[in-house]
């Protein structure tokens, strides 16, 4: 599948507004970026070698910040464009997944841990 930049932002934003309105107006100091590939920096930070990274949060989660905590730099989500389109199948699934990755990765800013995400995304499957 091919997907242009373009498109992609697309994708992202229509991922947006599909997610529950409560969990995107909480969101403050939150930049959304897209990259086609995660930097070699990243992939340290995150001990991926060779793994599959399809988003990345980076900041301090809402649940770790202090009373002080203002005139910070924004926190940033980066969604990985050719990491999703590796494990998407045709359109619908590269929707779903991009979609997923966002969720996933505006989860992380409330504080979710990967355990707690993963059981309220089986939940919300059933």
């Amino acid at each position: 599948m091919e997907l242009t930049d373009q498109q992609f932002d697309t994708l992202i934003t229509r991922a947006m507004d599909e997610l529950p309105h409560h969990y995107i107006k909480g969101l403050k100091n939150v930049v959304i970026v897209m990259a086609d590939e995660p930097t070699d920096e990243q992939r340290q930070k995150m001990h991926l070698g060779d793994g599959l990274l399809l988003g990345l949060y980076e900041g301090v989660p809402l649940t770790q910040r202090g009373s002080g905590w203002s005139g910070m730099l924004p926190d940033k989500i980066t969604m990985f464009k050719n990491q999703i389109l590796a494990v998407a199948h045709d359109e619908e699934s590269l929707f779903e997944q991009t979609k997923r990755t966002l969720w996933h990765e505006i989860a992380h800013y409330y504080g979710l841990d990967h355990d707690r995400i993963d059981e309220l995304e089986a939940r919300s499957s059933h």
